[in-house]
């Protein structure tokens, strides 16, 4: 199974919302991402559908500037798209 393959299969979520954006950002920028920001995509797939959700909706910030950064980009996504 290719890296893609497997994170099309993480990609999909318990919720519908989660499942559109995680596939969204999969299709459209990870393959050009840089390492830094693919590896926070890992990491939030690795997340539960709740904790996730939350941080997508603004209801929960991360400690990590980084990680904020690039939840902030996940939710600019979704927002245009």
């Amino acid at each position: 199974m290719t890296e893609l393959s497997r994170l099309r299969w993480l990609c999909r979520r318990g919720m519908k919302e989660l499942d559109l954006v995680m596939s969204g950002y999969l299709e459209r920028y990870y393959p050009a991402a840089s390492s830094e920001d693919q590896a926070l995509f890992r990491a939030l797939l690795d997340m539960p559908d709740p904790d996730l959700y939350g941080l997508l909706l603004g209801q929960d910030e991360p400690d990590d500037p980084e990680l904020l950064r690039f939840i902030e980009l996940l939710r600019g996504m979704s927002a245009r798209h």
